[in-house]
């Protein structure tokens, strides 16, 4: 009960976005598809972590410095709130992407989109949490060889892109495409989390990340809201323009 009890106080913020995706996919796709979702992306995630931090496949090669061993809940050598944090990180994601898509992808066009957008995510999150020890996560890993991205290798962001990918392709293929109808608050939710990410980069004054993160998320958005109106063509459509 102390881990638990420390877990909660340490990780605080990992454990509101937690609630915060429990409320919203309750609501938009019912409590067991919930469940689902979240026992499909945690196991997922920490066999990718595992993987990981052993042949440095998906996200690249590192290791957790085990700094928070006693206060926090660990899995193996990965703290919980890690690989806890892709069940909302991928539900956020695959919500912006439908309302990005509406009805018109299909379950893996979808899913591919959803992962890309997880991805984006990374490219904030990673950086700063390398930097971990100049802000409250604390200096809990680090790449075995750096990387070319503020300390980040560019294969982590491919791995992100991939497990989100088979995370949403997954809860589709279980769920047999059960997409929900309210993607209003997972689509609040990603940006909070963007919102969180970019204020701590502000915080310890990487100011080219906070820069470059700001200007490919707003980027993002034109062409997601661009998306979102763009009209279907529904059959018929085609042969009536012409």
């Amino acid at each position: 009960m102390d881990l638990v009890l420390g877990t909660l106080i340490l990780r605080w913020y990992v454990f509101g976005f937690v609630a915060c995706f429990l409320v919203a996919g309750t609501v938009d796709l019912g409590w067991r598809r919930t469940l689902v979702f979240a026992a499909w992306v945690w196991p997922l995630v920490w066999a990718a972590e595992f993987a990981s931090t052993r042949v440095g496949v998906p996200f690249g090669f590192y290791h957790y410095t085990g700094a928070t061993r006693g206060r926090e809940l660990y899995v193996t050598d990965a703290p919980l709130m890690d690989s806890l944090s892709f069940t909302f990180l991928a539900y956020a994601s695959f919500c912006l992407a439908r309302a990005a898509l509406g009805g018109r992808a299909g379950r893996w066009p979808l899913a591919l989109w959803g992962g890309f957008l997880m991805m984006l995510l990374d490219v904030v999150i990673d950086p700063i949490a390398v930097r971990g020890d100049r802000w409250f996560l604390g200096r809990i890993f680090y790449y075995v060889d750096g990387g070319a991205y503020f300390g980040v290798p560019l294969s982590n962001f491919a791995g992100w892109a991939l497990v989100g990918t088979l995370a949403i392709g997954g809860y589709l293929v279980l769920t047999r495409d059960g997409r929900g109808t309210r993607p209003e608050l997972g689509m609040a939710l990603y940006y909070a989390v963007l919102a969180f990410n970019l204020a701590v980069t502000a915080w310890i004054s990487e100011w080219v990340l906070l820069g470059l993160g700001v200007l490919l998320h707003a980027a993002t958005a034109a062409v997601l809201f661009a998306a979102r109106r763009r009209p279907a063509i529904g059959p018929g459509m085609e042969s009536q323009k012409a």
